[in-house]
């Protein structure tokens, strides 16, 4: 399985590749292709790169390459990490989109003009904008975002904290849209090592007096107050006033949080991805949360959305229609009207 990371360079990019190697998922015989933007800093930037992934894993790099002609490359999969992302200036969704559109455009002609079909696995942002375009050019089964995966970790994260185990005794997810309109599946929550009661006490507690409808109202507000308090120089006070937030209001503002304290949430994002390569290069079966462009599934709806899939060797091959609360269906469709009207903004 040969990889190609298109914006190879950038922060989150570079981190795909470190823990891709670092993970020893590819076989001596692959290829680890990394693209970027011909001329300029980024195109030399890559031979820096390259060398510094030898040095830092002569044991165990296979070969890499580097190149500006994705057509060119020869991969399997296509890791698409490139784009800008927010900043404080640029904390809309709208923004991103105008700025990121035609690099979506021209990287998602470049693959239909490779000539057969690759898996594509797209993290940059807006990822549901991604998806859309990206879908003209490939088969909507080869194509997946990684952002609700990286969603759904951070929100058994932050419910693993919760109840004092650690993350991987925790099964939750979040489905719907990469933003404002995320869906926690509170009903399909799960957790090892604790009992059914202190489980049910943990998530009343978290969602008494609220309402699901009302979340993406809660994320606004909450990240709005966290960034005021940033740029205003206390960043311990930020983080002290999201750790009083639930939970799922927790997972959806803290990478904001991470980002503007630190340049980007690099090591979550890229360890996402990373993990999903790892399902592919295993060959390993799963159900997990994705980015897909629907075609009537889940209830009939259509375009990218955060759905649970089945992954397999190749992508996807089906939606897995698991049963969920009538809240959390009714902010599903909420999300992915949001969607369809973001996409055509």
């Amino acid at each position: 399985m040969d990889v190609a990371i298109v914006g190879a360079t950038g922060s989150c990019g570079r981190q795909v590749a470190a823990q891709l190697i670092e993970r020893s998922l590819l076989p001596e015989t692959a290829t680890l292709h990394l693209v970027g933007h011909e001329g300029g800093a980024h195109e030399s930037e890559l031979w820096g790169l390259r060398a510094d992934l030898s040095d830092a894993f002569a044991d165990r790099a296979q070969n890499i390459e580097v190149g500006t002609d994705l057509v060119d490359s020869g991969a399997d999969v296509i890791v698409m990490m490139a784009g800008a992302t927010v900043t404080r200036q640029t904390t809309d969704r709208a923004a991103l989109a105008q700025i990121n559109r035609q690099i979506f455009t021209e990287v998602a002609e470049s693959i239909g003009k490779i000539g057969r079909d690759v898996t594509v696995i797209v993290q940059s942002n807006p990822v549901e904008l991604a998806l859309s375009i990206f879908g003209q050019h490939v088969p909507r089964h080869r194509l997946i975002g990684a952002a609700a995966w990286s969603d759904s970790l951070r929100f058994q994260r932050e419910l693993a904290a919760e109840l004092g185990i650690r993350r991987p005794m925790v099964s939750a997810q979040f489905w719907g849209q990469h933003g404002d309109h995320l869906v926690p599946i509170w009903s399909r929550v799960r957790a090892r090592g604790i009992t059914e009661q202190r489980l049910a006490d943990t998530i009343g507690a978290a969602r008494e007096g609220r309402a699901l409808a009302d979340l993406p109202e809660e994320i606004i507000e909450a990240r709005t107050k966290m960034l005021t308090l940033i740029n205003q120089g206390d960043v311990s006070g930020a983080f002290s006033f999201i750790q009083r937030h639930p939970p799922d209001l927790r997972a959806a503002v803290k990478p904001f949080f991470i980002h503007f304290s630190s340049a980007t949430t690099k090591l979550a994002t890229a360890h996402a991805v990373v993990d999903l390569l790892e399902f592919l290069a295993r060959g390993q079966t799963v159900v997990i949360p994705g980015q897909v462009v629907l075609d009537g599934e889940f209830g009939g709806l259509h375009g990218p959305l955060a759905v649970p899939v089945l992954l397999d060797q190749r992508g996807w091959s089906q939606v897995v229609e698991l049963p969920i609360a009538d809240d959390e269906r009714m902010a599903l469709n909420k999300a992915s009207g949001a969607v369809e009207a973001a996409n055509k903004a």
